[in-house]
C-alpha cells in the first residue's frame, strides 16, 4: 500500500515542479520583453541629448535664461547667455517685450566650446528628464522668484530644454545645480557681473 502511495505522488510532484519552473520562464520572459525596451529607450533619449550638447559644429549652442519675479511690466527683468562655436552673447532685458537694456557679443573658438559643454556635460546639465505639454510651461512659474532656463540648440530649435526655479513648489526639470551651471556660463563673458547687477532677480 506504501509503495502504491509513493508511486502515484511523484508523477503528481514532477508535474508540480515542471508547472512552477513553466511559470517562473514565463515571467522571465515577460519582463524582457515589456520593460527591457522602455530602459533602452530611455538610455537612447540620454543619449541623444548628451551627444547634441557633446556636438560641437556650426549651428550647435547652449544658451541660459534667467527671469526674475512677475511683477510690474517696468519692473521685470530677465538675462539670457548664447553660447556657440564661434560667438558667446549676453543681453539683459527689462520688461516682458523683452526691451535691451545691456548687451555684448564676442568671438568664440571650437576648442574652447569643446571645453565648455564638456564642463556642462560634468555638472550633469542633460541628466534632468524634460517635462510634458503645461508642465514645461514656465509662464506664471514662481511669481515671487526667479526661472532658469537652460537649452540645447541645433540651429536655434530646442534639442533639449530643461528649467527650475528659487520656489520650492516649482523644481522644474532641472536636475544639477544651478548655481555651478550659471557659474559655467557667466564666467564665458568677461565682467558678465557688471552687465548683470542692475537685474534684480
Amino acid at each position: 500500500m506504501a509503495n502504491y502511495r509513493t508511486s502515484r505522488i511523484v508523477p503528481v510532484a514532477l508535474v508540480i515542479i515542471v508547472i512552477i519552473i513553466a511559470i517562473a520562464a514565463l515571467v522571465s520572459l515577460a519582463r524582457v520583453v515589456f520593460f527591457a525596451g522602455s530602459n533602452t529607450n530611455s538610455d537612447t533619449i540620454t543619449d541623444v541629448s548628451r551627444d547634441a550638447l557633446l556636438n560641437t559644429s556650426v549651428g550647435r549652442s547652449v544658451s541660459m535664461t534667467v527671469r526674475g519675479p512677475i511683477v510690474a511690466d517696468e519692473e521685470f527683468h530677465s538675462y539670457k547667455i548664447d553660447i556657440s562655436s564661434n560667438q558667446r552673447a549676453i543681453k539683459t532685458y527689462t520688461g516682458y517685450l523683452e526691451t535691451i537694456v545691456n548687451q555684448n557679443t564676442l568671438g568664440n573658438s571650437v576648442a574652447a566650446y569643446e571645453q565648455f559643454v564638456y564642463a556642462l556635460d560634468k555638472a550633469n546639465l542633460v541628466k534632468g528628464v524634460e517635462l510634458e505639454g503645461n508642465e514645461n510651461d514656465v509662464r506664471g512659474v514662481c511669481a515671487t522668484g526667479s526661472v532658469y532656463e537652460f537649452s540645447i540648440l541645433n540651429n536655434g530649435e530646442s534639442v533639449k530644454t530643461l528649467w527650475t526655479s528659487t520656489c520650492k513648489g516649482s523644481p522644474g526639470s532641472l536636475d544639477a545645480s544651478t548655481e555651478q551651471l550659471q557659474q559655467l556660463f557667466t564666467n564665458q563673458i568677461p565682467n558678465s557681473e557688471d552687465l548683470i547687477q542692475d537685474v534684480r532677480l
